[in-house]
């Protein structure tokens, strides 16, 4: 009992109140930041609307089911950032999985995961739909579950407890802000879309488009074609779409991933990346930004991985009985010529 006061006394000095309609988790410069959303609809989820038994998370038994490979910039980072909190709070064992990009695996680890014991589940989803037979095990078993940075189809408050992670179509649009700013408003635009099946690539794709549309008809977008969010194929991408389409002028990549992948791709072609070819993306890696101060990447709109904090505190949240709305946004920053110097520090 005493560790779990603590551990309570600790999640509530870790909350801050900072701009107004956000608060701030975890401390520091790299902190994310909840948006308050007043027009969010339906009545959230609590422990026993969920039906789960009361959990000390201190001395627990807790579960991640990790995505995708962690020599990706953005997984890295969320995976040290799980574990990082995890011993914060005191968790007895993480037991930490990687499904590689394979929806099946995912599965498998979760239900291998719940034969070893696991009270509680963080997910980061593969795709957006498929995770039925892990959810209905959980169910099942009585383990709650919290996904993060990507969206299921699946019923909040029956098959998991909420969705922690970024307004995608939002970062969409912005990244169309940014590159009407680095084209001047003038220029055909090549997408590289991020793996098919999720929300995020749909959101960020639609955002983006709906911007152009309504706002900057100066900007063409003339082929979109998908590098799955990784580096290697952003940049054979790049390397074809630049063949059958020598007018690009302007590259959005929906992860940075990518968008260094196109990079190499553009300097190969004998062009200058950030100059010939404008180029924004969306992520926040340190080598995106570096990008930036180097003047190979115009503007990287922020998709802040560091989810630990904000995970753990919004499960003890959902033990405490508080009610736990569906989607917990977050709100990202955002890298340009400007500031990517002084806020180097800052990325991942």
């Amino acid at each position: 009992m005493v560790v779990a006061s603590a551990f309570t006394l600790a999640l509530a000095g870790c909350t801050s109140t900072g701009d107004e309609g956000s608060n701030t988790t975890g401390g520091g410069d790299d902190a994310q930041v909840v948006k308050e959303d007043p027009s969010a609809s339906g009545d959230g989820c609590t422990l026993e609307q969920y039906g789960a038994e009361k959990l000390e998370l201190a001395g627990a038994t807790v579960g991640f089911s990790q995505s995708e490979p962690d020599t990706a910039a953005f997984r890295a980072a969320e995976t040290e950032s799980i574990k990082s909190a995890a011993k914060e709070v005191g968790v007895g064992k993480l037991i930490v999985t990687n499904a590689n990009a394979e929806l099946p695996k995912q599965i498998s680890d979760i239900q291998d995961m719940l034969n070893q014991g696991v009270e509680f589940l963080i997910v980061a989803p593969v795709n957006s739909d498929g995770l039925d037979p892990a959810l209905d095990a959980a169910k099942e078993a009585g383990v709650p579950v919290l996904t993060i940075d990507r969206k299921v189809t699946n019923a909040s408050c029956e098959d998991y407890i909420a969705f922690l992670g970024s307004d995608f179509y939002d970062q969409g649009s912005r990244a169309a802000d940014a590159m009407n700013e680095a084209t001047g408003g003038e220029g055909k635009v090549a997408i590289l879309l991020g793996s098919s099946g999720n929300n995020v690539t749909d959101n960020r794709n639609a955002g983006f488009k709906d911007k152009v549309e309504s706002d900057y008809p100066g900007l063409e977008i003339v082929v979109e074609q998908t590098g799955n969010f990784a580096r290697d194929e952003g940049q054979s991408v790049t390397e074809q779409l630049l063949q059958s389409n020598p007018d690009i002028t302007a590259i959005y990549a929906h992860n940075d991933e990518m968008a260094l992948g196109a990079v190499t791709a553009i300097k190969a072609a004998g062009l200058k990346p950030g100059t010939d070819i404008k180029i924004v993306s969306i992520d926040g890696t340190r080598n995106a930004v570096q990008g930036i101060v180097d003047g190979e990447i115009n503007a990287v709109i922020e998709s802040n991985p560091r989810f630990g904090p904000l995970a753990f505190e919004t499960a003890q949240k959902f033990y405490d009985g508080e009610t736990i709305p569906e989607d917990v946004i977050i709100v990202d920053d955002e890298y340009t010529t400007e500031n990517a110097e002084a806020d180097l520090d800052k990325a991942f």
